[in-house]
């Protein structure tokens, strides 16, 4: 991997993983384009050094929405009447079970090009279906992050668990599960930033140690690139997918997926 590659990578990675349109997709079919083997250890690194990047976007944007979390006392309401730790958990409890329990085979059937391009398609109609179904009236009730309930945020939680299928996108399927919560879209999309932190640290963490073999001095330079990248694309992303949210609904993204599914059909044809 040259410098080239690595700025690509990053901002690739920076632009897609908080957007519902998978950004392991993306990774996969700029790998293959850029000439990296993803079956490479040190390309498999770069891409958790860089997916810190974008967790640490999140960070910096939501910085007081998390030093909150930790504020038991004080504030404009009671501690259990706004966003807490409590919520996160709850969001992130069926995920981290159903994944540390079926870690292996999950990456032993679902990694891989076949199954992502499956995963794009089953996830854009799944959006399709959640964008449906909370046009009806008096569906959404939660327009504000701080309002989400305990049983709300379990809801959007379970819908995490597909998130561990590559290609199926975190924001898609936890977004769509807030909107049949009851949750609006922008609320939601932040609500996944921030449970996205924890799990992706852990997950990334976890890969890091598995990897340190394949760390060494001279991809120091090549990696801090890409995670700067994607870091600061990140946060232009956050900021522009909320505003467009208000705007336009997750069909948009879905149409987005079903083309890009298109592609990797046509690439892997190829």
């Amino acid at each position: 991997m040259d410098f080239i590659s690595s700025i690509i990578m990053g901002i690739i990675e920076g632009l897609t993983e908080f957007l519902p349109v998978s950004s392991t997709g993306h990774m996969i079919l700029t790998a293959h384009l850029l000439g990296l083997s993803e079956d490479n250890e040190s390309v498999k690194t770069f891409e958790v050094v860089v997916q810190l990047g974008a967790v640490l976007a999140v960070v910096v944007l939501y910085w007081n929405k998390f030093i909150d979390m930790f504020r038991f006392t004080g504030g404009k309401r009671p501690y259990s009447r706004r966003l807490n730790l409590g919520h996160i958990i709850l969001a992130m409890v069926p995920a981290v079970v159903i994944g540390l329990v079926f870690r292996d085979w999950i990456k032993a059937h679902l990694f891989g090009p076949q199954t992502v391009l499956y995963s794009l398609v089953i996830g854009g109609i799944l959006m399709i279906v959640a964008e449906r179904w909370s046009h009806k009236s008096s569906r959404i009730t939660t327009h504000d992050v701080d309002d989400i309930t305990y049983k709300q945020a379990f809801a959007v939680g379970m819908f995490q668990i597909l998130a561990l299928w590559p290609g199926f996108s975190r924001s898609g399927s936890t977004i769509s599960g807030g909107l049949f919560a009851g949750i609006s879209r922008v609320a939601a999309a932040e609500f996944t930033f921030l449970v996205s932190v924890p799990i992706m640290i852990g997950a990334t963490g976890y890969d890091m140690y598995k990897s340190i073999d394949h760390l060494n001095s001279d991809d120091f330079l090549i990696f801090a690139i890409g995670f700067i990248a994607a870091f600061i694309v990140a946060m232009l992303a956050i900021k522009t997918f909320l505003s467009i949210l208000k705007r336009l609904s997750l069909t948009v993204f879905a149409v987005y997926r079903f083309v890009l599914a298109a592609v990797f059909f046509v690439i892997l044809m190829m």
